[in-house]
């Protein structure tokens, strides 16, 4: 695996991680609504959360390859 397609992998499950977190808007409409300023942030807070440990999943699964940036 070359770091550009490392890279590619960790941008995707970052992108696939706030995707998937935005979900919380139909689970909880109440809690997350799109026009409240605070619900807002609320939602912004969940989708640096969910794209975090989809990073570090990713991470997990597949360090940073060897040999840098080839």
């Amino acid at each position: 695996m070359t770091f550009k397609q490392w890279l590619h992998g960790l941008g995707a499950a970052i992108i696939g991680g706030a995707a998937s977190a935005v979900t919380v808007v139909i689970v909880a409409p109440d809690q997350f609504n799109i026009y409240d300023p605070a619900a807002l942030d609320r939602l912004g807070s969940v989708i640096l959360v969910s794209a975090l440990v989809s990073a570090a999943l990713y991470l997990k699964q597949s360090p940073l390859p060897p040999g840098g940036s080839q």
